[in-house]
């Protein structure tokens, strides 16, 4: 009988698990509550077991429910990768790529790989965004962009595919007039000795961390909604923080900034974030994404290179 079962069957699972009701699922799907019923109701038959505890107000998922749950949604996603992947197959390139990156990423990378892009498909317009944090992985669940590229292991969704990149060097760094910079004479200073002083930190425009904060040791901070502010408060000797190691090369080449004297924040101030390609598992790329994404994963291995 497990034959038997469909595709229709594991969605109406599905939208019933996640609207809480029968009625809730119904009005989802558009269709009929006594359908919905009969769907579940032939879905337990096949499958010999109880999905829904229908003794109170609201239908709840049974233990047995609950650990199907995990694996037909598993099935939903690939059946909608191979739909994406099948139908990019046979689609023709792009009108439009949209991308959001994260700030962290070289953005000396993206334009070197959007000119590549545009070699091949000159046609192709590129709308890109600029997004801390959680703002890659937003545009991709909304919809508003085909790629993403986040950085670090904070952010994950089961319906976005991650491929790794690169390793971003994140570096503290404070104004070489602010008094870190001449603290610790000669020692590295401790977690609570960097506490003592106002940190930047970038925040999260999405709901997606949760108002989480990341690497933040100071009470005292100064919280940002962009990569270039953050980088110009550090520089105007306001507070230390940290910044992606390619922007602010010349920086410390020049002595504008310099690596604060800790442990703390990783060996010699510095910790590799990785940075990711994403996408959405039921939308495959289009010709131009893959371009895209080739030209940047061939970028990324030269920049890896001694």
């Amino acid at each position: 009988m497990l034959d038997a079962l469909t595709l229709d069957q594991m969605r109406t699972f599905m939208a019933v698990a996640e609207a809480g009701s029968f009625r809730a699922a119904a009005t989802r799907l558009s269709r009929a509550q006594s359908a919905i019923s009969h769907a579940i109701a032939n879905l337990e038959a096949q499958l010999g077991l109880s999905l829904f505890d229908r003794s109170g107000h609201r239908p709840a998922l049974t233990a047995e429910g609950k650990a199907l749950l995990a694996d037909i949604r598993e099935v939903l996603l690939r059946v909608g990768a191979l739909k994406a992947r099948a139908h990019g197959l046979s689609r023709g390139v792009e009108i439009e790529l949209s991308l959001t990156i994260d700030v962290l990423f070289p953005s000396p990378l993206i334009g070197a790989a959007l000119a590549t892009l545009r070699e091949r498909y000159p046609s192709v317009s590129i709308r890109l965004a600029i997004e801390p944090l959680g703002g890659p992985i937003a545009a991709l669940l909304e919809r508003r962009s085909a790629l993403a590229i986040t950085v670090g292991e904070n952010f994950r969704d089961p319906r976005i595919a991650v491929e790794a990149l690169t390793a971003i060097e994140m570096i503290a760094v404070v104004a070489a007039t602010h008094p870190l910079a001449r603290s610790g004479e000669g020692r590295l200073l401790t977690r609570s000795e960097l506490a003592a002083y106002l940190q930047i930190v970038q925040i999260d425009p999405t709901p997606i961390s949760g108002a989480q904060d990341f690497g933040v040791l100071s009470p005292q901070t100064c919280r940002v909604t962009g990569q270039d502010t953050k980088h110009a408060m550090i520089l105007a000797g306001l507070g230390w923080g940290r910044l992606p190691g390619w922007l602010i090369e010349r920086d410390l080449a020049e002595g504008r900034l310099v690596r604060v004297a800790t442990a703390a924040l990783g060996r010699n101030a510095q910790l590799p974030a990785e940075a990711y390609l994403a996408h959405r598992l039921d939308e495959a790329m289009g010709p131009a994404a893959r371009a895209f994404a080739q030209a940047l994963a061939r970028l990324c291995e030269v920049r890896a290179r001694p």
